[in-house]
């Protein structure tokens, strides 16, 4: 629409709102590539933790943790006390039960097994 004597012509606000549009728009694209490279990041730094070794947890001393651990390997399910105490060939007494209870108790505390439900663990993922 050609402007006319009784038009006046717009002021500096169109020169400022295109100023602002231009700006907006560098920064979008700022974002945009900031955003490309943390999807890069993150893909390369996924596929390195793919790639190292499980760490295994230092184990207190004591002969039966590694058959404790090894029960918990050969089953799905969780286990209780008494369940654990016959994989390691206990007799089924009220001491041996609570003896490896205790032990089964300290490898929660150390963060390898799982306690689900009130007796029953598991190993932890």
């Amino acid at each position: 629409m050609p402007w006319t004597s009784r038009k006046k012509p717009p002021g500096p606000w169109p020169t400022t709102l295109r100023a602002q549009i231009d700006d907006l728009q560098t920064r979008l694209r700022e974002a945009e590539t900031h955003l490309e490279h943390l999807t890069i990041t993150h893909k390369t730094v996924t596929s390195l933790t793919d790639r190292l070794p499980a760490i295994t947890p230092d184990l207190p001393e004591h002969p039966d943790h590694p058959r404790i651990l090894a029960a918990f390997n050969h089953t799905t399910g969780p286990l209780r006390a008494k369940d654990v105490c016959e994989a390691l060939g206990h007799e089924l007494l009220p001491k041996n039960v609570e003896g490896t209870r205790a032990k089964l108790k300290r490898l929660v505390k150390l963060g390898i097994l799982t306690e689900a439900d009130t007796g029953n663990f598991t190993r932890k993922q």
